[in-house]
């Protein structure tokens, strides 16, 4: 799986949306995002796991948790992403449930939703069977990806330590 574009709007620490072009990084590789301390690499992990998944990389926040405390109220919040995955390309659309203005005065919630579109134009809506077709295209579950799309930092430390036998064990993982 090749994440292509990342669209990012109201989520972590992101007020606004922002646009991240992936395919600009080229088609082979390991790809390493670094940056300070508080920077939002983390964030943009939980992004791509949670479009895929609907969970954060880490596990330890859920979409609802993911709402930007920076954002507007009427900003939307959700996560679009688009990726290729044996020579096909796909777009997946997900929103945590949140609070928004409601048409009239006061807010009301709105409710989670996934959408993910086929190649082919066909698009699947029902939050279950998103995910479940997410599983089925990439093959693996939300551990699995985690895993293998991302290094974390302590990973990274124990990489540039390690013999050269698990440096090619973690390689082969990833």
């Amino acid at each position: 799986m090749r994440p292509l574009k990342l669209t990012i709007s109201a989520f972590g620490p992101y007020a606004d949306k922002v646009f991240i072009d992936m395919e600009s990084l080229g088609e082979n590789g390991i790809y390493l995002i670094t940056g300070d301390t508080g920077a939002g690499k983390t964030t943009i992990f939980d992004a791509i796991t949670y479009a895929l998944y609907d969970q954060t990389s880490g596990g330890k926040r859920d979409g609802n948790m993911m709402r930007s405390q920076y954002a507007n109220l009427s900003t939307k919040t959700y996560v679009e992403l688009e990726f290729e995955y044996k020579g096909n390309i796909y777009r997946i659309l997900r929103n945590p449930e949140y609070e928004r203005p409601k048409n009239g005065g006061g807010t009301t919630v709105k409710k989670a939703a996934a959408e993910l579109y086929y190649p082919d134009g066909s698009v699947i809506t029902k939050l279950r069977e998103v995910n479940a077709a997410i599983e089925e295209i990439i093959g693996v579950g939300k551990e699995q990806f985690a895993g293998i799309a991302m290094l974390a930092q302590g990973e990274f430390l124990k990489l540039l330590y390690a013999p050269t036998v698990e440096r090619k064990k973690i390689f082969q993982r990833i």
